[in-house]
């Protein structure tokens, strides 16, 4: 992103950290003439330890001097998360990885990971690069969620596919609960990629498209890693619970293998074996 879009983001997201604390939580009175949730900018500033026309103007987007030490204060005050604490520093301070390229191929899967895939066999997984496009995914994925297959290559964009593709919409229980935590794991990836463009043409085109996309994307929730527990509802299996762990592929790729367990005490995974047996034609089967 360039350095304005860089500074309105940071604006974007302190305002919606700041809106997310309650005064209680922080030791202050919550008062009765507050027009807005959360804190007001003088508090963040009081808690920092900094001045409130710096801590407005840092909000405000700014182009003013900043130092790790202060953004330590201001993450403090405003109670940010580990993954939320690098989002604003790499914006605040524009400490991205660098790693910018003007080549958008998307990464091959090596042999190790596609056995990889192949070994998770009743668990639902995902291989995707760190603009979430989809470059690899295994058998259960395809009957969970769609036949990734049968979408062209350029349209294999999660994010994408959670607002276009009505299989999504109808599967989660709850649809903007599983779309924010992928939103979540977007921004963490934004913020570490502050130099690549590729980013401010998706959210602009994503924004114009999908008015949803604008709002949940405002929220602001940053996380590179969520663990949750995804309830679905299967057109053909009916209620399927799987707890989602998303994990980094070393490499110079920067890929994210995210595989989605039944859940233990559930009829989940019997559920998926019956519903890949079905799909089998009859030589295919074993007895």
């Amino acid at each position: 992103m360039n350095h304005q879009t860089r500074l309105q983001a940071l604006s974007a997201f302190l305002k919606a950290q700041r809106a997310k604390v309650l005064p209680q939580t922080v030791g202050l009175p919550v008062g009765t003439r507050r027009r807005t949730p959360g804190l007001r900018r003088e508090e963040v500033a009081q808690l920092a330890g900094v001045s409130t026309t710096w801590y407005t103007w840092l909000e405000q987007g700014r182009d003013i001097k900043v130092s790790k030490s202060v953004l330590d204060c201001v993450a403090a005050a405003l109670q940010l998360t580990v993954d939320e604490r690098k989002y604003l520093f790499s914006l605040a301070l524009e400490t991205g990885s660098g790693a910018h390229t003007l080549v958008e191929d998307l990464p091959e899967i090596s042999p190790s990971l596609r056995r990889i895939l192949q070994e998770l066999r009743f668990c639902p997984t995902i291989i995707s690069d760190r603009h979430c496009h989809i470059v690899g995914w295994n058998e259960a994925a395809s009957h969970v969620f769609l036949d990734f297959q049968h979408i062209p290559v350029e349209q294999r964009n999660m994010i994408r596919l959670l607002f276009t593709q009505k299989e999504f919409q109808r599967l989660a229980v709850n649809w903007e609960h599983f779309v924010r935590g992928f939103l979540a794991i977007f921004r963490a990836y934004y913020g570490q990629y502050v130099e690549d463009e590729w980013y401010e043409r998706f959210l602009a085109e994503m924004k114009e498209v999908h008015p949803d996309f604008d709002r949940l994307w405002e929220q602001s929730e940053v996380s590179s890693a969520p663990e949750v527990l995804i309830e679905f509802r299967h057109a053909k299996a009916g209620k399927m619970l799987f707890h989602l762990t998303s994990l980094q592929v070393q490499g110079s790729s920067d890929l994210r293998c995210s595989i989605y367990t039944p859940a233990p005490d559930s009829s989940t995974e019997s559920k998926l074996k019956q519903l890949m047996e079905r799909s089998l034609s009859p030589s295919d089967r074993t007895d």
